[in-house]
């Protein structure tokens, strides 16, 4: 299997890439025609903090390019493989499942969700399989780019490791579903070996954990002397991001697949 990697660059991406060496073609971030019958499309913006500083940028990223990449497939024997993201869900998300009915509220998750209606109705107009693959929370070593709007709990350690106060939201008493940027990988290329044509799949641990219990983790790991405090979650968090966050991974799991990363050891690498 060769697989055309659209958005080969990104933290998933990039990862991916380097875990299958021998099968991906990256496709220049410039480029918008497939050169293999698979694609892996991870084109996208990251939270949903950018209509903070302009409206357009996740309708530009997640739908416009989105239909430039589907244009040039058209009528040809491809299948898409799209990553999506569980906030599509909703604002409060405990153990959805993909059957599950979608009600996104902020800017990045509503384009996300726009862009998985418009890809299945482009497929069924002109036959083109898709499978559409909904992630939990990615975290990993190789995210360099972690902050409060993204990747916190990779932030977070940062801080802990500086011995520095932090806050959290509600005193983190909220579910968070983490799975380990290795093991997202090692699923989404299961999901396109394995998985069922024009179908959506979860891709998560299927195992909630309190976040407040995640940073109590990293802290131990680390013998950190930060003090842990908790604040209310700003209004516009409320609005845009999900309280708890956990999707049901029974259908990814009925495929065979098992994650090879506990959060515990994910953890003890992120404190490295």
């Amino acid at each position: 299997m060769k697989i055309s990697v659209f958005g080969s660059t990104g933290f998933i991406g990039g990862v991916f890439c380097d875990q299958y060496p021998d099968e991906i073609i990256s496709i220049n971030r410039q480029a918008r025609s497939s050169e293999s019958r698979d694609i892996l499309y991870l084109i996208s913006t990251t939270s949903n903090y950018n209509v903070l500083e302009s409206l357009n940028v996740d309708v530009d990223v997640n739908l416009s390019v989105l239909l430039e990449v589907l244009q040039n497939c058209k009528d040809k024997d491809i299948v898409f493989n799209y990553i999506s993201t569980g906030f599509v869900y909703g604002n409060d998300i405990i153990d959805a499942k993909e059957t599950d009915c979608c009600e996104p509220t902020g800017f990045y998750s509503i384009t996300k969700r726009a862009a998985e209606m418009l890809l299945i109705s482009f497929c069924k107009t002109f036959n083109v399989k898709y499978r559409i693959l909904r992630l939990a929370n990615v975290y990993g070593t190789e995210d360099r780019e972690g902050s409060g709007k993204k990747n916190a709990l990779g932030h977070l350690v940062g801080m802990l490791k500086e011995n520095k106060e932090i806050s959290l939201y509600d005193g983190g008493d909220v579910l968070r579903d983490y799975l380990h940027v290795e093991d997202i990988c090692h699923a989404i290329k299961f999901v396109m070996e394995h998985g069922e044509l024009n179908s959506i799949y979860n891709i998560a641990s299927g195992k909630p954990r309190k976040f407040y219990d995640i940073i109590m983790l990293a802290k131990q790991y680390l013998g950190s002397s930060s003090d842990i405090t908790s604040i209310d979650a700003p209004d516009f968090y409320k609005l845009v991001q999900a309280k708890n966050f956990s999707l049901n991974a029974e259908k990814l799991k009925s495929l065979g697949f098992d994650e090879k990363i506990s959060l515990e050891e994910g953890v003890r690498l992120l404190c490295h």
